[in-house]
């Protein structure tokens, strides 16, 4: 199985790990900034991009990463991760793969709130009745923030509708784990990020992460959603450029 991967830039690595509302492809906007400065890796996980969805036993997105980073000779690296993807990177910071952390609006074991489990229940609704679109729509309309322009929101639609088809269409569908995580045990410095236009969820679990960590700093952007890197591309890439 051959996760999907792409680098560009010389410099310190910086591993840019996507949304799982998205692919690599969120990921355009600060491509060519950060390609600037750094050598930049960005993947597709399982059943994303130009990922498969395939496995032939369980599987776990950050041993995907850790291998394709070891394949290209990367033994630490800084350690961009958005939603789901921040999950990803702290499991790679658990690892001892991660020199440094930005996390946008990342999931941990928190218990859902009502606004989140809301949104997977109608989301599943959707899906069962083969209302990909309509599922599409709703992905849109909750996780991006007023600042988002058209162009962005066609491009997380685009993203998402892709995943949606390739996850449904496995069969059989792979089994995914994930490892236990203790925040206060992960020694890294780490940039926390949620918005004020954010599902609450996401705001309580950045706040406790923030809080948990013992080098993390939390950063709340008034005008941000769920994606603030597609919301406002060149406010993120400045900083990253300064926090990395």
């Amino acid at each position: 199985m051959t996760i999907w991967h792409a680098e560009r830039g010389t410099g310190e690595p910086v591993v840019l790990l996507h949304s799982s509302a998205a692919d690599s492809g969120m990921w355009d906007p600060q491509w060519e900034a950060l390609a600037g400065r750094f050598r930049v890796i960005k993947v597709d996980f399982r059943g994303y991009g130009h990922t498969p969805y395939q496995a032939d036993g369980r599987y776990n997105h950050a041993d995907d990463v850790a291998k394709v980073l070891a394949a290209l000779g990367v033994t630490r690296a800084a350690m961009v991760g958005s939603s789901g993807g921040g999950r990803v990177a702290l499991e790679l910071a658990a690892a001892g793969l991660a020199g440094r952390l930005v996390l946008l609006n990342p999931i941990v074991d928190l218990e859902p709130t009502p606004d989140l489990r809301a949104f997977w229940d109608e989301e599943e609704r959707l899906l069962e009745r083969g209302q990909v679109e309509e599922a599409t729509e709703l992905n849109v309309r909750t996780l991006l923030g007023p600042e988002a322009d058209e162009a962005a929101r066609l491009r997380l639609a685009r993203m998402q509708r892709h995943a949606f088809e390739l996850q449904l269409g496995a069969d059989p569908e792979p089994e995914q784990f994930e490892r236990e995580l203790s925040p206060p045990d992960l020694d890294v410095p780490a940039l926390v990020v949620t918005g004020g236009h954010e599902l609450p969820y996401f705001v309580a679990t950045a706040r406790k992460l923030a809080g948990d960590m013992p080098r993390a700093r939390l950063l709340e952007l008034p005008w941000a959603g769920h994606l603030p890197s597609l919301e406002r591309p060149e406010e993120i890439n400045r900083l990253l450029l300064d926090y990395l």
